[in-house]
Parts: C-alpha cells; sequence; structure tokens
C-alpha cells in the first residue's frame, strides 16, 4: 500500500471515530494510532493534518489532538461536510465549447509529462521516473538547509525578482567558471527547469513560429514548446549528439530562431555533444541569428567512472547565442523547485519580463535553503556518493540487458540517469509499456520522444528510480519475460 493512500484510509477511519466523540474529547495518542492502525509516524501525522484542516480537530503541542468544537454545524465552524450522495450534477457540458481551441486538449498535450511523473503502486518496480529514488536524496541536508534558512534574517520577505544576488553569484560561478563570460546580473532564478523552459520558449519566439527541437528529446520540452503555441521542428541525434549537418539545413529550411538541446547526457540518448559539434552548434546558430536554449539537466548525475565532462556551451558563447538552463532538482530533490537561466542583453531582459509576469518570484525561503545546501560540505560528498550509486545500478543494468535482452542496447555514457533501448522489428512500444505494467515494472515508451513519426520502436529504462540494483536486475527480468510473451504472442 503507498503512503497516500494508507493516509487517506486513516483519515477516514479517524474522521467516523470523532464524529462519536463529545467536543473537546482527546484523541489517541500518535503511538496508539501507530499500533492500533499498523502505520508509520508520518503517516499519522499527515492525517492528523488533513483533519485540522477540514477543522474536526485541534492539535496542541504538548497536549494532544482535541475533537473541535460545533464539530456538525456546517461550514461557519471551518469543518467541510460531505457531498449528498443524491445530490444532483451539475451540467458541464458548457465548458467542451468554451476551452475548444485550434491547438486541440491541452490534457492530451501533457500526457507525456503526466506518465515521468506518475508513481506506480508499491509492488511495481520503477524503471520509469526521472527522479532518483527517495534513498538517493540528501534528505538530512535538506532538512538542515531548511532549518538554518527559516531562521536567517530576512527570509521571509520578499525577494528580488531576479533572485537573491548570492544564489545567482553561485550559479553564474558554477556555470561559467570564475573566470568565464557570466555574471551574476546575467542570471534569473526560476522555478526548476520546466518552469524555465517555459519561460524561455514564451520568451524568445513568436506565437506560431518553429522550434528546432533534437530528436529524440524529452516529452517536456515538446509539451513545453506546443503550449505555447510553438511548432517543434526534429533533428535527429546520433551518439556524437544533434547531427550539425542537419542542423544547418534546418535553419535555412524553417527560418527558426531557436534551438533546444540538452548537450550533456541527453535525454533519452544519453549522447554527449562532441567536441567538434559544440563549436559547430554554436556558430550555425549564430550565423542564422537564432538562440540556443541549452538545457543542462543531468550536471550533478556524472556517474564516478565518467571522464572530465565537458563545459557548457554558455561557458563558451561570447555573443549571447546561449540560454542556459540549470536545476538542482535532479540531485536533491524533486521539491527543490529552484533553477536558472542565463542570458545576457536584451533576451534577458525578454526573459525577466515573462518570468515576473507569470510568477513574480522564486520564493525566499526555498533561495535560502538552496544557498544554505550548496554552502554545506555535505553537499559536495553527497554528489560524489549519487555519482557512486548511479554508476553501480548502471552497471547492473547493462550487465542484465546484455544478459536478458541482447542486442537491445545500444552505445551509452557514464551519466544521467537512463538507457535507450531499440525494440526488435514489429514490436509496438505501446503495448509492451502496458503489459510491463502488468507484469510488474513500469519503463517509458519510446514514441512520445519524437516530434515526429519515430524511425524505430524503443523504450526508456531509468535506473535511478528502483529502490537498489536488485530492483533494477529484477525489472529487466521481467521485461525480458513480457517481450517474449509480446513476440511470441
Amino acid at each position: 500500500m503507498s503512503e497516500r493512500s494508507s493516509v487517506t484510509e486513516l483519515a477516514d477511519s479517524l474522521r467516523r471515530e470523532v464524529e462519536r466523540y463529545p467536543e473537546g474529547r482527546k484523541l489517541p495518542s500518535s503511538r496508539a494510532l501507530m499500533e492500533r492502525h499498523q502505520v508509520s509516524p508520518g503517516t499519522v501525522s499527515r492525517a492528523i493534518a488533513v483533519l485540522a484542516a477540514e477543522g474536526l480537530v485541534i492539535s496542541r503541542p504538548g497536549a494532544g489532538v482535541f475533537r473541535a468544537a460545533a464539530f456538525s454545524s456546517g461550514p461557519a465552524t471551518g469543518a467541510r461536510s460531505a457531498p449528498s450522495a443524491t445530490a444532483r450534477p451539475g451540467d458541464l457540458s458548457w465548458q467542451e465549447i468554451a476551452l475548444s481551441s485550434e491547438t486541440g486538449p491541452r490534457d492530451l498535450l501533457a500526457a507525456p509529462v503526466f506518465a515521468t511523473l506518475r508513481v506506480p503502486p508499491p509492488d511495481v518496480i520503477d524503471l520509469n521516473s526521472g527522479y532518483p529514488h527517495a534513498s538517493l536524496l540528501p534528505e538530512r541536508l535538506l532538512a538542515a538547509a531548511l532549518a538554518r534558512a527559516g531562521r536567517r534574517p530576512g527570509a521571509w520577505e520578499r525577494p528580488p525578482t531576479d533572485g537573491l544576488t548570492e544564489l545567482r553569484g553561485w550559479f553564474a560561478r558554477d556555470i561559467g567558471g570564475h573566470d568565464g563570460p557570466i555574471a551574476t546580473g546575467d542570471v534569473l532564478l526560476t522555478s526548476g527547469g520546466q518552469s524555465g523552459l517555459t519561460v524561455a520558449m514564451r520568451s524568445l519566439a513568436a506565437p506560431g513560429a518553429p522550434v528546432l527541437v533534437e530528436s529524440p528529446t524529452y516529452p517536456g520540452i515538446l509539451a513545453v514548446v506546443r503550449a505555447a503555441g510553438l511548432r517543434p521542428v526534429p533533428v535527429p541525434v546520433d551518439a556524437d549528439g544533434v547531427r550539425t549537418d542537419l542542423l544547418a539545413e534546418a535553419f535555412e529550411a524553417t527560418r527558426a530562431r531557436v534551438f533546444v538541446c540538452q548537450p550533456l547526457f541527453q535525454n533519452p540518448t544519453g549522447a554527449v555533444l562532441s567536441p567538434e559539434r559544440r563549436a559547430e552548434v554554436l556558430t550555425i546558430a549564430r550565423a542564422a541569428g537564432a538562440f540556443v536554449v541549452e538545457d543542462d539537466f543531468s550536471r550533478l548525475l556524472v556517474h564516478a567512472d565518467a571522464p572530465a565532462l565537458p563545459r557548457p556551451l554558455a561557458a563558451d558563447d561570447r555573443d549571447g547565442v546561449v540560454v542556459h538552463l540549470r536545476s538542482l532538482t535532479k540531485a536533491a530533490s524533486p521539491n527543490l523547485r529552484v533553477g536558472a537561466l542565463t542570458a545576457r542583453g536584451p533576451a534577458l531582459a525578454r526573459l525577466r519580463a515573462t518570468q515576473v509576469v507569470d510568477s513574480f518570484f522564486v520564493p525566499r525561503p526555498l533561495q535560502e535553503a538552496t544557498l544554505e545546501l550548496v554552502a554545506d560540505p555535505g553537499w559536495a560528498r553527497h554528489l560524489r556518493a549519487l555519482g557512486t550509486e548511479l554508476r553501480n545500478r548502471r552497471t547492473a543494468a547493462v550487465a542484465a540487458l546484455h544478459r536478458e535482452l541482447p542486442g537491445v542496447l545500444g552505445s551509452y555514457r557514464p551519466g544521467g540517469y537512463h538507457l535507450w533501448l531499440r525494440l526488435p522489428e514489429g514490436v509496438d512500444d505501446g503495448v509492451l509499456t502496458a503489459a510491463a505494467m502488468r507484469a510488474g515494472v513500469q519503463v517509458t515508451p519510446g514514441r512520445p520522444y519524437h516530434p515526429a513519426e519515430p524511425p524505430a520502436a524503443n523504450l526508456r529504462l531509468s535506473y535511478a528510480a528502483a529502490e537498489n540494483s536488485a530492483q533494477v536486475v529484477e525489472g529487466v527480468h521481467r521485461l525480458r519475460a513480457v517481450l517474449d510473451e509480446v513476440t511470441t504472442g
């Protein structure tokens, strides 16, 4: 049973129990509730919080939890009354007309993003998610950083719209180096990487314009492009990154002014842009009068056995071609929604205007906590430990794939969190994914990663989200059984 369902069930049980209590009656202690319902302390705490938010109970620190007064008197007391089972549903059909548009249903655009965020049932091995398993994240460091940040003078005051100067300076040095072309004033803080992509797409291209994207690419990029009313144009990727010969042709054919790429450990192929192509990308984009949006999402996910990483494209850009996007989310926590957009000149002014209209600013306590986190000596130790564990999981996944599914794995690099598998001829990746889910392993179909019709059927396999390397190996074993069934069935 997942924690979410445990909280819901416990809250339902306590809600029925509290209804029988007189006003002011004390509920059993947390320890008693844990023993009676066989749940964790966190589940009890969250269930009590649900009832408190509904106005059913009052929590008094040091004394306990008590039934609130006027429990059944209705909304005036703060309690939420349940809707009648016989209540007549309203007619919502008018919304279909009100929400109609030429772009089609928005939920179809977001479907691949929802899929990457889906939390599987506890008996299903997660080889889908792009976030590392909770055991790989620095929860104690984060808790300590957040606690210290909350006590900082001014921590709850409104921050500058561009972000705290100290944190912007840290990002500038981390991206461009101490003597690089990026200054503190070139950095704009955003609410995570996805928000940064949205700001960039809405700022740099006019509605209806073409935007060049790698193919295959992260579905979240495609969703952002389409939601902004833009048209994604695919440029193929091989083992050395984007095909620069085709990139030049695409710019000439479309007159696009934006190219979105992931030069390091590209999602989903894992490709790293080769040194020759790095210079070519900047030259081609500059000649086309276009921006390169560099999504540097995986720089902190380098494996322990990786060679030295290439610098970000932004670190070698003197002409303001590159708009760089960086986030700490993958290596820290899905909840640390702090990222940075880096740009110079009028492009930065455009990004700043879009950001402030969309969300005003990133919450200051999160910015303060991020500063505390990256300044803690434990942060560097965490990144080294994370790199070691990702290497171990990748090694286990590669060995299992060679043993169980020889031929599906192409080249890979020691970084990131995923492998890109090519399926046998005639296998439908959607059918295989659904069958795998029924067999207890969640993987990602390759189709949503392509802006147009894919040249082959693929799967993306993430080795970061599973509980350990043994689970990764077991997941590959289940996948082989499913593939045997699909191909022979």
